[in-house]
């Protein structure tokens, strides 16, 4: 490599280079695995201290006179008592609603939320008749929610499972560190969205503002108009069957599905060229950037 100047480098292909920067590509060992369930378990995997509710018992919360937290604790006294649909109503943009509930139930907020909704959930299925603020749904980790309106910035932030869909347009760096799950825009996302992705999936119906997928290590991004400018080692890819077929499928679930198929959507993915930063010397480091 000493010998090797910054020209030899650009002429080179993405492959070519990454080999001779001493990239691979091989899988990280050395890392143990804590398993929380009892993988041959037949029943279905729930925490401990979750309740046993009914879908068909359902409940109204009036939000209004109550702070976030008697609304969140009201939420759990509910559960107790067996109701497995719960209705908030007056919301009027209170923010963190909703956060930490690790039960399976269907939560329905009539109206608007502030910041931090839904997040740090396991389980349960939402659906937000209005808007929310920054950061909802940030790290999620299973279950559905379903923003009707529009959504704030930092959209799904460090999300690990589930289904975050907004059938309106989001702010910035959605999806920022996501590690999992699936996030449906139906309208565009601002810049830097899907910043230091590390798993998952995005699917964007709208445009993408710039710096899409900046320093992403892994994860598959999908814009269906747009996309303003890539962010760092992140690349077009060839849209699989499999890619289509799955679009289909999940823009068809929760009634995002265009007029015009998937085909036109454009697949953005890691260049993978960051994976061993930190060993490459300074004058590769600038020609990566």
């Amino acid at each position: 490599m000493a010998s090797m100047t910054d020209e030899d480098l650009k002429q080179m292909s993405q492959d070519e280079r990454a080999k001779a920067l001493g990239m691979t590509t091989e899988q990280l060992t050395g890392k143990s695995l804590y398993i929380e369930f009892d993988p041959e378990a037949s029943e279905r995997y729930t925490y401990p201290w979750s309740h046993d509710v009914d879908f068909n018992k359902r409940t109204e919360i009036d939000t209004d006179a109550l702070s976030t937290t008697e609304v969140n604790n009201a939420i759990r006294e509910r559960m107790k008592e067996g109701y497995g649909t719960i209705v908030l109503k007056n919301p009027r943009g209170k923010h963190s609603l909703g956060v930490g509930i690790l039960n399976k139930l269907n939560l329905i907020v009539d109206g608007s939320c502030g910041y931090f909704a839904i997040g740090l959930i396991d389980g349960p299925n939402v659906r937000i008749t209005g808007r929310v603020g920054w950061s909802c749904g940030e790290n999620m980790m299973a279950g559905t929610v379903v923003i009707e309106k529009n959504a704030g910035s930092t959209f799904g932030a460090a999300m690990r499972g589930g289904d975050l869909v907004c059938r309106g347009s989001v702010g910035s760096r959605t999806g920022i560190d996501q590690k999992g799950g699936t996030i449906i825009v139906g309208g565009d996302t601002g810049a830097l969205s899907g910043f230091m992705m590390q798993r998952g999936r995005m699917v964007v119906c709208g445009n993408a503002g710039k710096n899409l997928g900046d320093s992403m290590y892994d994860g598959t991004i999908f814009v269906g108009g747009e996309i303003r400018s890539l962010g760092v080692d992140a690349i077009e890819a060839e849209l699989t069957d499999l890619d289509r077929q799955w679009l289909t499928r999940k823009l068809t679930q929760y009634g995002l599905m265009p007029d015009k198929g998937v085909d036109h959507f454009t697949k953005v993915v890691a260049g993978k060229q960051l994976w061993n930063y930190d060993n490459l010397e300074p004058s590769e480091k600038k020609l990566i950037l």
